[in-house]
């Protein structure tokens, strides 16, 4: 039997028992462990003039976590956050009971050429939690723990995994785990992680159960314990999981709730302008037309 349980592309595919890998949500997997969301940006190569901007929006009962591999960014929030993140870095922003941000451009790139190439993620807050005070923080590359087995290079983003603890401050058992290799070589790791387990591969290839999976790919495994894949030579792929939620989550927009109801009032609060506003922002995203039922 296949261990592997759906695969998702950027155009899905089945394969009975792995997921590949919009990675999150997916309609036959809505979450892996607490990961709700998870966008690949780029590789994008833009021109002078030619920038991201992302005016202020906002989320609730979610943390957001942005991991850039090329490129710049400058976050900003209703905290007063105004921070550049860079290739390594981690930005963690929980959003709680609310918080709007923007994502832009540095002014010193926005006349250049340049480069934008990262995952953002979305993580759901337990329940208890959902409705926490808004915080946000950053984790320079060096800050997080990274090292090297059997010719294998681990960077452990976020979370906790193989006896190593990022700093970054999660609210729930989970893991962000990168795992880089410059030679051929067989990878069992997943019966050492927990709860519900990801893997996507951003370059190189999986050879698993007698299948390879290339880049865009994003897999979930049926059974850790029994998960053993090849990686190709110069591979960088990201495992990610842990412990699911006994409830179900609702999502509508940037926002994420264990009851509609939270969802419904955070639809109300953004219309009348009533999230804590980003200083330095005179613009935003206005809350998107709701779907007409037949």
């Amino acid at each position: 039997m296949s261990n592997i349980d759906l695969i998702i592309e950027e155009r899905p595919r089945d394969i009975g028992n792995f997921m590949v890998g919009r990675l999150l949500p997916f309609h036959s997997k809505r979450m892996v462990g607490p990961f709700i969301f998870i966008d690949h940006m780029g590789p994008a190569k833009m021109s002078p003039g030619e920038n991201i901007d992302i005016a202020p929006h906002p989320h609730i009962g979610l943390s957001t976590l942005t991991y850039l591999f090329e490129g710049s960014m400058m976050h900003r929030d209703g905290l007063g956050t105004a921070i550049e993140i860079t290739p390594g870095q981690v930005n963690w922003m929980t959003a709680g009971k609310g918080l709007a941000h923007s994502e832009r451009t540095p002014e010193r790139f926005r006349e250049t050429d340049k480069t934008m190439h990262g995952l953002q993620i979305w993580v759901a807050l337990p329940k208890e939690l959902e409705q926490m005070d808004p915080t946000f923080y950053h984790a320079d590359a060096a800050d997080l723990p990274q090292w090297t087995e059997e010719r294998i290079s681990y960077t452990l983003v976020a979370g906790t995994a193989m006896g190593k603890t990022s700093p970054v401050p999660v609210y729930s058992p989970l893991y962000f785990l990168q795992v880089k290799n410059t030679a051929r070589q067989k990878l069992k790791i997943a019966d050492k992680l927990y709860g519900e387990c990801g893997i996507y591969i951003l370059d190189g290839a999986i050879e698993a159960e007698g299948e390879t999976f290339g880049p865009k790919e994003l897999l979930v495994i049926k059974n850790n314990k029994l998960c053993e894949i090849t990686l190709t030579e110069n591979s960088a792929i990201y495992f990610f999981g842990g412990e699911p939620f006994p409830e179900e989550r609702f999502i509508y927009w940037n926002f994420v709730a264990t009851d509609q109801a939270l969802i419904d009032a955070a639809k109300e609060r953004w219309r009348n302008q009533q999230f804590s506003p980003v200083p330095g922002e005179t613009d935003f995203i206005p809350l998107p037309p709701e779907r007409i039922k037949n």
